[in-house]
Order: C-alpha cells, then sequence, then structure tokens
C-alpha cells in the first residue's frame, strides 16, 4: 500500500534492481495515466455533443476552451509544488507536517481562484481580440463565467490529487476521475440539449455539467480523506485551520510559479503554431489539428510515467538516499524514452488507420500523413524533456528548466517553424513548408529541451550528492 511507497523505491534501488524500480514506476503510473486519459475524454465528450447542437456553440466552446485552459493550467500548475514539498516529507516519514503544508496550499488555491475568477469573468475583454460575431462572443463568455464557477474546485481537486499523487495512492485520485467521466455523459444531454423543465444552454450547457462535477470532485476527496484511518497521520483536519504564513506561502510560490509558466509556455507555444498555420488555409488547419490531439492523447503516457518517477525520487530524497534518486530517476527516464520509441512505430505504421479515424476527406488525409513522421521524433523528445523536467522537480529546482522550456520552445521551435512552414526568405526545403515546418521545428526544440534538462539534471544530482 501507500505507506510502502518510500521504502519500495529505495528498497530496489538500493541493491541495484533496476528492473524492481522500473516495474514500481510502472504500478505507480497505470492510474495516472487512467485518470489523465479520463481527463481528455471529457473534453472529447464536450466536442462531440456540442457539435450536435449547433456549429456556432461548437465554435463558442472552443475559443472559450482556448482561453480557460490558458488560465486554468497555468494556476494548476502553481499548485504542482505540492507534489516535490510533500513527497519528501514523506520520505523523510514526516507525516504530521505535511498537514501543515497541505493547509497553507489550501490557502494558495483560494488566492489563485480569485485570479483566476476574476480573469474569467472580464474574459470578453480576451475574447474581443478574436473580433468574432456577436452571437458567438456571447456564448464564449457566458461559458467562461460560468467555467468560473468550477475554477475553484478544479484548483482545490489538484491539491488532493497532488497530495495523493505524492504519498503513492494515486488510485484515489484516480477512481474519482473516472466516476466523474461516468457523469459527464448525462450531465452534458441534460444542459446542451435541455429536457425534464432544464433549459438548452448548447455550449455553456458542458460549462454547467463540468462545475457540477468538479465540486463533486472536490467533496468526494475531503470525503475519503475524513474517512479513511490512513490519512489521520498526516493532520489535515486536527489542530483547527491556521491563517496563511508568509515562509510557506513564498516557498510554494517559489517552486510553483516556474512550474504554471512552463505549462503556459508549452500551451502558448501550440497555440502559436495553431494561428501561424492558420493562414495556410483550412487543410492545413485541419491536418494539424489531426496530428496535435494524437499527440495530445500520446502525451498522456510520459506524463504519467514521469509523475510517477518524480514522486519516487521526492520519496527517496526526503529518506536522504541520493543514490535511490538518481537511479531511479534514470530509470524512469529510460521507461519513458523506451515506450516513446515503441508507440512512435506503433503511430507511423498504423497512421492511415489513425487519420481515417479521424476524417474521410483524402486531401485532409494526405496532408496529415507526413506529420506523423514528425509524431515518433516528437514523442521521444517529448517524452525524455517531460519526465527529466518532473524529476527536476523533485529536487525543488524549477527556474532553470522554465527558462529552457522557454527558450527552446517560443525561442528556437516557433521561429523555426516560423521560417520553414511560411518561408518568407523563400530558403526552406520544399517539404518543410506548411504544417510539417512548424512540427519540424517544434520536435528539434524538444529534442534540445531534453538534452539541456538531462545535462543539467546530471549538474544538479551532484550538487545534491555532494551535500548529502
Amino acid at each position: 500500500m501507500a505507506s510502502n511507497s518510500a521504502s519500495g523505491v529505495t528498497a530496489g534501488t538500493a541493491d541495484g534492481t533496476t528492473a524492481a524500480t522500473t516495474l514500481h514506476i510502472a504500478r505507480l503510473a497505470w492510474p495516472i495515466l487512467i485518470g489523465q486519459l479520463a481527463i481528455t475524454a471529457n473534453g472529447v465528450i464536450d466536442t462531440v455533443m456540442t457539435s450536435r447542437f449547433s456549429t456556432l456553440d461548437l465554435a463558442a466552446m472552443a475559443l472559450g476552451v482556448s482561453v480557460y485552459v490558458s488560465i486554468s493550467v497555468g494556476l494548476s500548475g502553481v499548485l504542482q509544488a505540492l507534489l516535490p514539498i510533500v513527497g519528501q516529507l514523506y520520505g523523510a516519514r514526516k507525516m504530521e507536517a505535511i498537514g501543515a503544508e497541505v493547509k497553507q496550499g489550501i490557502w494558495l488555491t483560494i488566492f489563485l481562484s480569485i485570479v483566476g475568477c476574476i480573469a474569467l469573468f472580464f474574459s470578453p475583454l480576451f475574447l474581443a481580440m478574436a473580433h468574432a460575431s456577436p452571437e458567438l462572443l456571447d456564448k464564449a463568455t457566458l461559458y467562461l463565467r460560468i467555467q468560473a464557477l468550477a475554477l475553484p474546485a478544479t484548483l482545490g481537486f489538484r491539491v488532493y490529487a497532488s497530495l495523493n499523487i505524492a504519498i503513492g495512492r494515486p488510485k484515489m485520485v484516480m477512481l474519482i476521475q473516472v466516476l466523474a467521466l461516468c457523469g459527464k455523459l448525462p450531465l452534458n444531454a441534460l444542459f446542451i440539449f435541455g429536457g425534464f423543465g432544464v433549459h438548452a444552454f448548447g455550449g455553456p450547457g458542458c460549462a454547467i455539467a463540468t462545475t457540477i462535477l468538479s465540486w463533486l470532485m472536490l467533496l468526494s476527496g475531503i470525503a475519503i480523506m475524513r474517512g479513511l484511518p490512513f490519512y489521520r497521520q498526516l493532520n489535515l483536519f486536527e489542530n483547527g485551520f491556521p491563517l496563511p504564513r508568509w515562509e510557506a506561502q513564498r516557498n510554494l510560490l517559489k517552486l510553483g510559479l516556474p512550474i504554471g509558466l512552463s505549462y503556459f509556455i508549452e500551451v502558448t507555444a501550440f497555440t502559436c503554431m495553431a494561428v501561424f498555420i492558420a493562414r495556410l488555409g483550412a487543410t492545413a488547419v485541419a491536418s494539424h489539428q489531426i496530428t496535435a490531439n494524437v499527440g495530445v492523447v500520446l502525451y498522456m503516457l510520459p506524463q504519467s510515467i514521469a509523475n510517477a518517477t518524480g514522486t519516487l525520487v521526492a520519496q527517496a530524497i526526503g529518506a536522504r538516499r541520493m543514490d535511490a534518486a538518481r537511479s531511479t530517476a534514470y530509470a524512469g527516464i529510460r521507461l519513458a524514452a523506451m515506450s516513446a520509441g515503441l508507440i512512435g512505430i506503433a503511430v507511423w505504421f498504423s497512421r492511415a488507420w489513425i487519420i481515417r479515424a479521424y476524417t474521410p476527406d483524402p486531401v485532409t488525409i494526405a496532408a496529415a500523413m507526413p506529420l506523423f513522421l514528425f509524431i515518433a521524433f516528437y514523442q521521444l523528445g517529448d517524452s525524455l524533456q517531460v519526465t527529466t523536467g518532473y524529476v527536476l522537480r523533485a529536487y525543488k529546482v524549477t527556474l532553470i528548466p522554465t527558462v529552457m522550456y522557454a527558450l527552446s520552445l517560443w525561442g528556437i521551435g516557433i521561429s523555426t517553424g516560423y521560417l520553414l512552414g511560411l518561408d518568407p526568405f523563400g530558403i526552406a526545403p520544399a517539404a518543410l513548408h506548411g504544417a510539417a515546418g512548424f512540427w519540424f521545428g517544434n520536435s528539434i526544440s524538444l529534442g534540445l529541451l531534453a538534452i539541456g534538462l538531462v545535462l543539467y539534471l546530471r549538474a544538479v544530482q551532484r550538487r545534491a550528492g555532494d551535500m548529502a
């Protein structure tokens, strides 16, 4: 069970059994993967059901989602600071101290929720830049203002998820996420199309369903932590609810702000790709969207491995077993790389079937086929960078990696994609014109980022070993 998580990694690495460590990472990663896929499936359900209501509502929801994701992902990333903090405390067996950190994390959640809700409430200021029709803007504004009601619960559940993953209990997160997915379809049907006396809201109905489910998820998490005896040792509900402490908030923000910014950089890098590719016409956009959607789904596996690896590394660091932390880190990185290689090969050979599952249009299929070559290379770089990034967070190192993210994804990726894809100087190879150029630039930037992060990790581990 979870109480053995910290000892499990250290035992596996102490006697040199890399296979045992890899297996431990896999056992921790699969529930995280299932939960992430459930979250992704929610977005798919929203898109499919809203498209059957009206094209206007689908466009409004897509516009609203682009704003909401940028805000919610960034704010959720800040709360990821709890993962290394709690993980190290759990590895050091400082159980009662975990509750104090979680309570400070709740205060940070409240502050971030206020900022996020204000931004969502004034969403027309962001949406006006789209120069869309008044009807579309009205629906997108309503969608975002309803989502503002969900944001505090979404961020609160992120605290619950970070706590449980950090102490090696991801199944407690997965269970709630899967159950919420089961409720998504009927609630969407009720609020999108109406019925039983409920008005048909169209696209904004997705936001109503999300809000209800977000609060139910948070309340379920609280009920689990109050009801199960295991959580009593963490001092989560005892000793009242202290006021926010500046030192604790500063430590959370010092770790969390760079993490949140790195997530924002990743999201906006893809957004910039989409904006530039939109200049190339509908076929280029469609082929890019199919490739990007496949990439997002495939990303769930390395992200889950990264999360599990970072958790076990943090626990080993907390237990002051630096050799175990080092060997666990590289076991996770190797697992992510091997998984990415196998997935890349599988995607390349099945690319025609995958693309036809998205569209029957032969022109779009032809445009998307060459882009899937980049999926193989893209996945390898993406897997290495995300796993190494999570390991660095386990060492409580976040600032320099975020600078590397900005230089790689914004600096190299977008600029290379622009020069090749749009070819303003007429020097790019014909094979890299259009969307292919942007995917090539993105793949190169991720590969360089992965190399840089691995080299930096080695330096961090040397310093950590010297200080042990």
